[in-house]
């Protein structure tokens, strides 16, 4: 699970979101195209680097990376089980 820093509004360790985006089959390509689509603003580099582990996002970026993946879900017909950063208690 993703770790954040209530202070700054980052969030660090992307492994979670990695695992999701292996599930639907996705290439890290793909995923980057639909997060784009929805206004994401990470280069191809950065968003591979934070599933692999390395730097962090900010609230806004993590929550857009997750709405890519939650649509791919129900575009397969299925529902959105990510959570989004503000319901994680």
């Amino acid at each position: 699970m993703s770790g954040g820093d209530g202070d700054t509004g980052t969030v660090h360790g992307g492994a979670g979101l990695d695992a999701v985006r292996r599930q639907l089959v996705l290439t890290r390509e793909e995923l980057w195209v639909s997060y784009i689509g929805l206004g994401g603003v990470l280069g191809i580099d950065a968003l591979s680097g934070y599933l692999s582990g390395v730097g962090e996002l900010s609230r806004l970026e993590y929550n857009t990376v997750v709405q890519a993946l939650n649509e791919q879900f129900l575009d397969a017909g299925g529902n959105h089980p990510v959570a989004y950063l503000d319901a994680i208690p």
